[in-house]
Formats: C-alpha cells, structure tokens, sequence
C-alpha cells in the first residue's frame, strides 16, 4: 500500500505569519503521526519563510514515523542540515534561491556528474535518497544512472490536466513509473495531488511507494479536521 507523508511546511508558514508558536509545528508533526500518517516531510529553505532549519532538527527528535526533507542540494546549509539530522529521506529538488514552490523535475542527463556525487554523499550517511524529476522517458532514464534510490514524479501536470481528462493525464506518468520500476527504482509522488485526484493516479500506478502531500491536505484540515482529513487520504490510496 501507498505510504503517505504529510507535508508540514504550511503548518510553519502560517506559525512565521504571526509570530509566536501558532499553530505549533512540532505538535503538527506529532498529530500527523498519531493520525496515521506513514511519514512528515518538510521542505527548509535558506531564507527560513516557512520551516526553520531548527524546526527540522527538533522534529528529528519527536517523531518515530520516516521523516523525509526536501530541498535543494546546491546550498550548503541544505547539504550540512541534512547530514547533521540524518532524515530517513532526503528528496533532491532543483529550486533556485527565493522560489515560491518547486516546478519541475531535475535534468538527470545535464546534471549526471553532479548529481551523482549529491546522492553517492548522502548514501554514504545512511540516508535514503529521491530525486524530483519529471515524467519524461531520458530523465527517467538519466535518473537510472545517478545512483538514487527512489524518484518522485512531480505531478502538477497531472493534477491540471486531470480536471479535462482522467486517462490521459496519468498517461505520461503510468510510461514512466513502469520504466522506472524496470531499473529497480522506488517511486514517490508529489505535488498538487488532493482528494479528487490522488485514487486515480494510484489505481492506475499501485507501485508508487510513497506520496507527499501538504497544501491541499493543509487546505482541507481548515474544513475537515487535520484527523479526519489525514484519514481521508489513507483511505484514497486503498486500491
């Protein structure tokens, strides 16, 4: 069954709106696995506008589900956070410096080298390595190369095209996750999926391993209750 980890960043964003410690992220993180989610997945960036990098560290210590982070592996303070916490996970995304949202996958094939030598570092440090890429069969297939454990398929394309067409949207990524799993990759996903969309894509991909998921759940814990949504979501990836 499809894991799903619960993205806190949200949770940070509206705390660093006000000031002060509501709500409170560590408590966030440890609702979200009381709720049953399979993981937390926070996403630091240098400019600390959502999750602080000593949020990162503290959550480390509270939680006993897999902790996952994100970010970008060109800033040093993301490479020595990460190897200082030790995560269960780290997922490489290719975000420039002040990017509002992540927006697409890594050129695995222009950035082969580099890339390699990220993920040969943090396997090394014991730590599970993803790397965002897009459903593209030479990225896909570049990424087969780098030495990483897992991909996460970024799905905003999905997410937008499922409103006009269900079959066709999952096309690209059901091509790309079956040649993923032929060279032995696990499969994240991520990125826009919410309750209307997220059954489908794992009814039809029943191999992705894990999806991360915050603004939209966030979005719908302000209607639904953070428990009763965090269920929902499990409950979307029974096939």
């Amino acid at each position: 069954m499809t894991k799903l980890s619960v993205n806190i960043n949200k949770f940070a964003t509206l705390r660093n709106s006000r000031g002060g410690n509501r709500p409170d992220v560590l408590q966030a993180a440890i609702d979200a696995q009381r709720f049953g989610a399979d993981g937390v997945t926070v996403h630091p960036r240098p400019d600390e506008r959502h999750i602080r990098y000593e949020d990162v560290r503290q959550i480390k210590q509270i939680i006993t589900t897999e902790f996952n982070i994100e970010g970008n592996c060109r800033e040093q303070s993301f490479i020595d956070l990460v190897l200082e916490v030790k995560p269960q996970q780290v997922t490489l995304v290719p975000d420039t410096t002040g990017q509002l949202t992540s927006d697409h996958g890594w050129n695995t094939i222009k950035y082969k080298n580099y890339l390699t030598e990220m993920i040969g570092m943090f396997k090394a440090a014991g730590i599970r390595t993803s790397i965002f890429v897009d459903p593209e069969m030479r990225m896909i297939e570049g990424a087969a190369e780098v030495g990483t454990d897992r991909i996460e398929l970024y799905t905003e394309r999905y997410a937008k095209q499922y409103l006009i067409d269900p079959r066709e949207a999952v096309q690209s990524y059901l091509v790309a996750a079956t040649r993923a799993r032929s060279f032995g990759l696990g499969i994240n996903a991520g990125h826009d999926l919410d309750l209307q969309n997220l059954n489908y894509l794992i009814k039809t991909i029943p191999w992705i391993d894990e999806v991360s998921i915050g603004h939209a759940l966030v979005c719908d814990a302000l209607y639904l209750g953070f428990e009763n949504v965090v269920q929902l979501y499990k409950r979307a990836l029974v096939v």
